[in-house]
């Protein structure tokens, strides 16, 4: 019985025999229809096929042809990288076509004249390409790169600090492990809360005996209207001390006791223009000093 890489090698040959000069030879599919090559029958027929790939014109359908067998025969390789970052979340088909891009890339790069083995030359590419896709993609909120794979540092960090007998490890903890300040410990814990977010429309997940229901947006606060005016409030105290009590007097009846200007006026023994009057300067007063100290 043939071999996978035989039946590859040889249908790729009897193609390439049977095409008329200058047809386009139709793709081999990138995934499950063709036979699956075992990694030692891969590397030595991508030695092969590179060493072909050099001689065709670029563009042509054999020099397609022979591309996308070199693709085929190595996403081995690809599943291979994409198994490390199976406890990331993220689906591995995903992973996969995402680390397909960079064994494309290292194929369209490699230099076969440099006698380099290709699965040396295409891993830091198909890795460096799901690491991007990770960096751009999967976080919720963007952080710096720094911070980025600090947070990886913290996670090994945690491990090794809590497997010394310290399950809770303290800022000073990772600091002296990680030999960094702790402030720049403190901005890498604080960005790590931008790799996921939750939807405010979760249900509560009450802990214990507590039996709370509910969603997450019922615990976000809402702005209250009265601190503004308490803000306010405090902010004209020291103005208010300055006025003499007449003048106290007329804007605790005007603003206070909400009267009418002709009530205020009758409160007093003064005519309602007098108290208008009196009011508007009060207020331009207030305001100019409110402006002056900010």
């Amino acid at each position: 019985m043939a071999t996978a890489a035989t039946q590859i090698h040889t249908s790729v040959t009897r193609s390439e025999r049977d095409a008329e000069p200058g047809s386009a030879q139709p793709s081999l599919p990138l995934v499950d229809k063709a036979p699956r090559v075992a990694p030692p029958d891969a590397r030595r027929l991508s030695k092969q096929f590179f060493e072909r790939l050099v001689t065709l014109e670029e563009g042509t359908g054999e020099y397609q042809y022979a591309r996308n067998t070199l693709i085929e025969m190595n996403l081995s390789l690809v599943r291979y990288v994409a198994r490390r970052f199976r406890s990331r979340g993220q689906e591995m088909e995903d992973v996969v076509q995402v680390g397909t891009v960079g064994l494309i890339k290292a194929i369209d790069r490699f230099d076969v004249s440099l006698e380099n083995e290709f699965t040396t030359f295409a891993i830091p590419y198909v890795t460096g390409e799901i690491k991007r896709f990770f960096r751009d993609t999967t976080w919720s909120v963007h952080v710096p790169r720094r911070l980025q794979e600090l947070r990886v540092d913290l996670a090994r960090a945690r491990e090794v600090i809590e497997g010394r007998g310290i399950p809770e490890p303290s800022v000073a903890d990772y600091a002296a492990h990680l030999e960094l300040d702790e402030d720049e410990v403190i901005e890498g814990l604080v960005a790590c809360n931008g790799f996921d977010a939750d939807s405010i429309d979760r249900p509560i997940e009450a802990g214990g005996s507590q039996q709370r229901t509910g969603l997450i947006a019922d615990l976000i606060g809402n702005e209250d209207p009265a601190l503004a005016l308490a803000e306010d409030i405090q902010a004209l105290k020291p103005h208010l001390a300055q006025f003499d009590e007449r003048e106290r007097t007329l804007l605790e009846l005007r603003f206070g006791a909400e009267m009418t200007q002709t009530e205020i006026g009758k409160e007093m023994g003064l005519s309602q223009m007098h108290v208008s009057r009196l009011i508007t300067r009060i207020c331009a007063r207030l305001r100019e000093e409110m402006l002056a100290t900010g």
